[in-house]
């Protein structure tokens, strides 16, 4: 069959803003599906050759080795701050960083939120999957009650560890904060939505429209001590209960769908 043809026919590849490297997150882990969703946004946006990616420090810490990229490790928590230099120096440029809930809810609490109160041209990849799962499981902020980790072993109780924060709530409060949304990666419906929402974080930036998050519910089936499908399930069952899906902060009129800044 001649080449042309071949190609006519592929309805499935890699993303020309991902390597050919190999995912190396555990299995069922689906930090791999939203590299690849932000990696096909760039690529429908032709952005890929003014994108920059920041990792910190957590499982996103091997994102700098997926995408085909500019990339840069930060120190941990510390990923808005780089961004924030980076996009004033280069404006024209695509910034975003990639951070578990370990990383931007924790030590990284005040520089998301001083990003957002700013109103930083940024976009946050919120990957919340309720636990520290690069350092062996331990008690995140996101932790829900009654989880055990291995700092929690008999649960997380309100009295002894306090209650989960609330992190898109909390952004959302911040006067340039120009979208915030919490969606999920657990099925091809909500990875599909959350494609949009890292598209449309992607468009508020490049339109100049502020700072926006977007949080993404994922799984951590081997900290969680679950099977990816009994991970899933647990999302559906307790997760969402606490951390409701939706949009808590809508983009503002004028922003285009093509990422430029409509008329007004």
């Amino acid at each position: 069959m001649p080449e042309t043809a071949t190609a006519e026919r592929r309805v499935f590849g890699r993303p020309q803003s991902l390597t050919d490297a190999p995912f190396t997150y555990c299995p069922g882990c689906t930090h791999g599906t939203i590299a690849r969703i932000a990696a096909e946004a760039i690529d429908e946006m032709g952005l890929s050759d003014r994108a920059l990616v920041i990792g910190s420090v957590g499982c996103s810490v091997w994102t700098y080795n997926f995408f085909n990229l500019d990339g840069i490790g930060a120190p941990h928590g510390r990923a808005p701050a780089m961004a924030t230099g980076i996009k004033r120096v280069h404006p024209e440029n695509l910034i975003f960083t990639i951070q578990g809930d370990g990383d931007l809810a924790a030590i990284g609490t005040a520089e998301v939120i001083h990003a957002a109160v700013r109103g930083e041209d940024i976009t946050c990849l919120f990957v919340n999957n309720g636990v520290f799962g690069m350092t062996q499981g331990q008690m995140a902020p996101t932790t829900l009650l009654g989880q055990v980790t291995t700092t929690s072993p008999q649960g997380r109780t309100a009295e002894r560890e306090g209650f989960p924060i609330p992190m898109s709530e909390m952004v959302a409060l911040c006067p340039g904060a120009a979208y915030v949304t919490r969606v999920a990666v657990i099925d091809p419906p909500t990875v599909r939505e959350a494609k949009r929402a890292i598209r449309t974080a992607f468009e508020c930036q490049m339109a100049g429209r502020g700072f926006s998050l977007v949080e993404l519910l994922s799984i951590c089936p081997t900290h969680w001590g679950k099977s990816p499908q009994e991970a899933v399930q647990r999302v559906r069952d307790e997760v969402l209960q606490v951390y409701p899906l939706g949009v808590l902060r809508s983009p503002p009129a004028g922003t285009s769908t093509d990422g430029t800044a409509a008329e007004e």
